[in-house]
């Protein structure tokens, strides 16, 4: 038998893991949630669907999409962390070590170990969050970008209830697929 992971081993594997934290996750439904109803406003609006007429519609394209895009969301973010971490090692750690010197001043030396692991898990977390919000921001704008080309150029000859199902959806798969894609 194995022996039990220690703190150190847990952390380093939920860093290389796929799974987000439950704050993410509700970030990226309530985000995707809200990009994937503006779609409603643009045809009740311009046009003309009725909100009592198509709201089942409604409802149930706009649920599909958050699930997409949430999906999309997540796979862009675990794309993209590890190459912001290997692009802002040099300026987090010289930060870090500058944090350091200015408190270790009055006290004893900090041990080597301990500043890597300063360096590591501000490194992580400045990844992490500058991947969560690249990637809230790409899908969304290619997202809302497909769906106004689909529902005004292509889709723009088919019925309304049609074009919006049409746009929504394809837009949402659209940009699921291509976060699965590897950079």
């Amino acid at each position: 038998m194995s022996a039990p992971l220690t703190a150190e081993e847990e952390i380093l594997l939920n860093d290389f893991s796929r799974t987000v934290p439950r704050s993410t996750s509700i970030l990226f439904h309530l985000n995707a949630l809200f990009v994937s109803a503006l779609p409603i406003w643009l045809f009740w609006r311009i046009q003309q669907l009725e909100l009592n007429t198509y709201g089942i519609m409604f409802a149930i394209v706009t649920i599909v999409s958050t699930f997409l895009m949430s999906l999309a969301y997540k796979n862009v973010k675990y794309s993209l962390k590890h190459k912001i971490a290997q692009r802002r090692h040099a300026g987090v750690t010289a930060e870090v070590l500058q944090q350091v010197a200015d408190a270790s001043s009055d006290k004893k030396k900090t041990v080597k170990k301990e500043k890597d692991d300063r360096v590591l898990f501000k490194k992580t977390e400045v990844a992490d969050l500058e991947a969560t919000h690249f990637s809230i921001f790409y899908n969304n704008a290619l997202f809302l970008f497909l769906t106004i080309i689909l529902s005004f150029y292509v889709l723009k000859n088919f019925s309304p209830g049609a074009n919006y199902l049409g746009s929504s959806v394809t837009s949402a798969c659209v940009v699921a697929f291509l976060s699965t894609g590897s950079n």
